[in-house]
């Protein structure tokens, strides 16, 4: 299946169900606290994905230049925020998409967002945006399990999910691998430049015809988050790390780890994301 047929494909993508219920909670009043409700968007990818697309559609006369969750919810009154939560797909199940632990899913994402973030700041560049992209670059995965289950689930028996060579295998099975997928989706729901690049570009930050710092950000923090999701000791952090894209930035294996979050995301459960 060619990669424009696959998001031709109608999906939902899933959000957890208790930050909807809390959102809910949240916007119920005249005036919503927005802290709060910022807090709570910027934990889930499905939601904040729902909004980003909302706040850069034409509706706003803004295409392509709201990067991130704080932006997006100054342009969208209460109203519409209470709709577009309301209409949110919950992802309660563990069958809502198959192949796919959505608890880990949620975890690692927002893991990947907090760390990219963190190594953003530490290198001078625009921290939302490589929040922005950790947050999403993973929904690529839940399409491709949701559209093409036969061969996401023939990847998922030669790799696990957080393998370093998923990207790879994915390529080699569909001709594509999730984070171009993430790029896709992206591109199409009109997200700034930069968050498309990072996304397309994160399996390979050098690919690019002019290189795209934030690919290699982005590149590193799914790098970390992984490699705490699998359970990684010091040998094999030391023989994984990709010493090239750190060396672009200016980072080594010492000062990556350094920008470890404080709060790491660790509970499996959804409840716990907030």
């Amino acid at each position: 299946m060619e990669i424009n047929a696959l998001l031709a494909t109608p999906v939902a993508l899933p959000c957890m169900p208790r930050t909807v219920a809390l959102l809910m909670n949240a916007l119920a009043p005249a005036e919503p606290n927005l802290r709060r409700v910022n807090q709570l968007f910027c934990i889930d990818p499905g939601l904040s994905a729902r909004l980003l697309e909302q706040a850069n559609s034409a509706t706003f006369q803004a295409p392509g230049q709201i990067v991130g969750v704080p932006e997006a919810l100054a342009l969208l009154g209460t109203a519409q925020l209470r709709a577009l939560v309301a209409a949110a797909p919950l992802g309660a199940a563990s069958r809502t998409v198959p192949g796919v632990n959505l608890p880990q899913f949620w975890r690692y994402s927002l893991n990947t967002a907090k760390m990219a973030r963190s190594l953003a700041g530490f290198v001078h560049h625009n921290q939302i945006a490589a929040y922005t992209a950790g947050l999403l670059h993973g929904l690529g995965e839940v399409v491709l399990h949701l559209v093409d289950t036969d061969k996401a689930q023939s990847v998922d028996t030669l790799v696990p999910p957080f393998d370093p060579r998923r990207a790879k295998i994915e390529q080699r099975i569909f001709g594509y691998c999730y984070a171009q997928v993430s790029a896709a989706m992206a591109q199409r729901w009109q997200l700034p430049e930069v968050v498309v690049d990072a996304l397309r570009y994160l399996s390979a930050p050098f690919d690019n015809d002019v290189y795209e710092p934030l690919a290699g950000v982005l590149h590193l923090a799914a790098w970390r988050a992984r490699a705490r999701e699998i359970g990684w000791g010091e040998k094999e952090l030391a023989v994984s790390f990709p010493g090239e894209v750190g060396l672009a930035l200016g980072l080594d294996i010492d000062m990556v780890l350094q920008q470890d979050p404080i709060d790491w995301t660790a509970r499996p459960d959804a409840g716990d994301y907030v």
